[in-house]
């Protein structure tokens, strides 16, 4: 094997390259291999459209790292940008939420007044 940072012959199982040191990164699925890992982009593109447009932006960009961190062989990036979709697409339907019982609450009390 050979150390993807200097491009040195490194021992197999070696955790840093003895020419380097640079960390060795070792690839956690075998190339080739499925892996199913959410992206949760059309849940994050109705949360921007529909709640809550800054949260639904972040859930966009973390939706779209998922299949280019699993392409690249970062599973661990993908299943960590597919859990932050996922949160800031909860984020934005609560936001909505809260927002639009907000509005209404004003909208009660604007009525009431006059």
């Amino acid at each position: 094997m050979y150390c993807t940072n200097c491009g040195q012959p490194r021992p197999d199982g070696a955790v840093t390259c003895p020419n380097c040191n640079a960390p060795i990164r070792t690839p956690n699925a075998l190339p080739g291999a499925p892996v199913a890992i959410p992206n949760y982009l059309v849940q994050s593109v109705l949360v921007t459209l529909c709640c809550c447009l800054p949260l639904g932006v972040v859930a966009i960009v973390n939706s779209a790292q998922v299949d280019s961190r699993i392409a690249a062989g970062d599973i661990a990036g993908a299943q960590r940008a597919s859990k932050n979709a996922k949160l800031f697409a909860w984020l934005g339907v609560a936001g909505g939420i809260v927002s639009g019982f907000a509005y209404a609450a004003l909208q009660f009390l604007g009525h009431a007044h006059s």
